[in-house]
């Protein structure tokens, strides 16, 4: 219940509200630039924690980590080093969907991240619920708490994860409460309303634990982590031990029959659920009514930790009553005896329309509120991390007098990530896929650190460690291209390349060619007894940089056209219903969204081709007088 009382509890700079993922990373974004920061939670135990699957990384996400941890933040760092077991995914396929994948100890991941968070300098962190932020005259003034404590600051950047109003549901039982029986944060949404956030009601959800001792193994297929790949953080040498193997199981007609059977008691089918769930990660009765000509579905069994006996069943997660639950994992193979430790659920919670932020997230509305994570309506804890990055660099460079730190779609899967969100908005909670980012061969997770350090550097970021073993690795790249230019005379050539299927060379044929030619580095190594005094990574990078290099040539083309449009600055003060030609649906969405130039007014939904050309005419007047 929120007090009347007020006093000044404590003075910042900065106040982030959240500590998951979004809220982790921009306060230590915030607070290792020099900014004075507070870090407010429901709940210090909830720090860094994964309420769903206690995996970082996969497809698409696993870029993400990597990119988070190129410009200097922390989630790759942790994730390597509680890292349960890693895998590399998809690598029957080409290298820029590759992503890394590792299951975390969930108990462990808190307690480091929490053990970072707290031997930072400029950071204080306060167990306590935020009722109301704080404004004059259209700027942040601070924050206040349920119990009266106001903390001061000139920005704030709001994590909320899934605990804004957040409701359990499982069967027709409705609960107030947030993930995993966390308390929830039930004053804050009025307050934003308030400030001119436009709320809206979104869903998730989650599968049952269940009782290791109780499943039977041999039913299932063992999934064994990678050895011969890299980590996540490029501060690391070495990927993370295998320590726990996951399996993996599959539903049948049974399981389905129950479900079916069992409909009418779903929330998400008898009305009880009225908020849009997650497209890309729907719950196994979404899973069986949209896809009833499937006769199974993978279901992965995966450690929750090392301390405990839990595993996660990926693949499952449901909003049923507990009879239909324990029904219908009892009915997949190897769960026939399995124990529920913990039941599946659905959760809803409020989130805003992020058409109404800025590419900085800065909110448009009020100056110093910013937003990043589930409340801006993505899904995923590396999403969110990503944007709480991202929000707290741009609070911290306003703070500091500096110009903004955004990046652009062809710069990374954040720019991507963000570009979507504030250009496009999103109507359910927003995953991130390799198939939304149109430069995705040059955005592959093994050269974040080549695209993005060096940005890192410039807004403050890089410590002087990351940036010598950055310079290292780019002059061992460097000097590795080089080296793969070295040719191999004809005879020889032509009697290796003879086992791949090619014909007598015509003269001699350098490494390079050869790798052009689809004959793995690794095969050339063996043959000619050179480069093993190179890293793995820096292997991988060089043999994929010439390997491409056709392909990576068009793409910096097609990269180029783009920025032409980039390049073009839209006004910030253009009343968009005084330029003639525009179409009604243009004008309404280019006033809204506000896009800072021609090529993010050209990816707004409404806005066509035709607006744009009518957009640049328009530009070119305006500059000529």
């Amino acid at each position: 219940m929120k007090t009347n009382y007020e006093f000044l509890e404590y003075t910042a700079e900065a106040v982030v509200v959240g500590a998951g993922h979004a809220g982790c990373e921009a306060a230590l974004a915030l607070a290792r630039t020099g900014i004075k920061t507070a870090l407010l939670t429901l709940n210090l135990d909830s720090i860094g924690f994964m309420p769903c699957n206690p995996s970082i990384g996969g497809t698409a996400k696993g870029h993400l980590v990597r990119e988070i941890d190129a410009l200097g933040g922390e989630m790759g760092i942790v994730a390597d080093k509680t890292a349960l077991q890693i895998r590399m995914l998809n690598v029957g396929k080409g290298a820029a969907v590759q992503s890394l994948r590792a299951q975390s100890d969930k108990n462990a991941y808190h307690r480091e991240m929490k053990r970072v968070l707290e031997n930072t300098e400029n950071l204080r962190i306060i167990q306590a619920e935020v009722s109301e932020i704080l404004q004059e005259n259209g700027k942040c003034t601070g924050v206040k708490t349920t119990y009266g404590g106001i903390i001061s600051c000139k920005a704030v950047i709001l994590c909320t994860g899934v605990y804004l109003n957040g409701e359990t549901i499982t069967g027709h039982v409705v609960e107030k409460s947030g993930p995993n029986g966390f308390a929830p944060a039930n004053h804050l949404t009025e307050s934003l309303i308030s400030l001119g956030f436009n709320v809206r009601r979104f869903k998730t959800g989650t599968p049952a634990r269940v009782d290791s001792r109780t499943i039977d193994y041999s039913k299932c297929e063992i999934q064994n982590g990678d050895t011969d790949i890299y980590p996540f953080s490029f501060m690391h040498d070495t990927p993370p031990e295998n320590k726990m193997p996951c399996y993996l199981t599959y539903t049948n007609l049974e399981t389905h029959g129950i479900i079916m059977d069992n409909l009418d008691r779903s929330p998400l089918y008898d009305g009880t659920i009225q908020s849009t769930g997650p497209r890309y990660c729907p719950s196994i009765e979404t899973k069986v009514v949209r896809f009833k000509d499937k006769e199974r579905h993978q279901i992965f069994i995966e450690p929750e930790g090392a301390d405990t006996l839990e595993m996660y069943v990926q693949g499952m997660s449901t909003s049923m009553p507990h009879d239909v639950q324990r029904a219908m994992y009892a009915s997949v193979a190897g769960l026939e005896h399995a124990d529920i430790m913990r039941y599946g659920y659905a959760i809803e919670y409020d989130c805003i329309d992020t058409l109404d932020v800025l590419p900085t997230l800065e909110f448009k509305k009020v100056e110093g509120v910013y937003t990043a994570g589930q409340i801006n309506g993505t899904s995923g804890y590396e999403e969110a991390a990503a944007q709480g990055l991202m929000a707290g660099l741009n609070a911290s460079l306003k703070l500091r007098g500096l110009p903004p730190f955004v990046l652009r779609r062809d710069e990374a899967y954040i720019g991507v990530l963000i570009d979507d969100l504030v250009t496009k908005g999103t109507d359910e909670p927003y995953r991130m896929m390799t198939s939304r980012a149109e430069h995705r061969i040059c955005l592959r997770q093994d050269n974040a650190d080549f695209r993005l350090t060096e940005k890192g550097m410039e807004v403050g970021l890089v410590t002087n460690e990351r940036k010598e073993r950055y310079l290292k690795r780019k002059a061992k790249f460097e000097e590795l291209l080089t080296s793969l230019q070295t040719r191999v005379p004809q005879k020889e050539a032509t009697e290796f390349l003879s086992a791949y299927g090619y014909g007598a060379t015509n003269g001699s044929v350098s490494y390079a060619d050869m790798l052009k030619r689809s004959v793995p580095l690794k095969d050339i190594m063996a043959r000619f007894n050179v480069f093993s005094e190179y890293s793995k990574d820096v292997l991988e990078t060089a043999e994929i940089s010439v390997k491409y290099e056709g392909y990576l040539k068009q793409g910096v083309e097609l990269i180029e056209k783009a920025k032409r449009l980039e390049n073009k600055l839209l006004p910030a003060d253009i009343d968009y219903n005084d330029i003639k030609g525009l179409r009604l649906e243009a004008q309404e969405k280019l006033n809204r969204i506000r896009p800072f130039n021609l090529g993010q007014a050209g990816r707004i939904s409404g806005v066509n081709p035709a607006d744009v050309s009518v957009l640049m005419v328009w530009l070119a007047q305006r500059n000529e007088k």
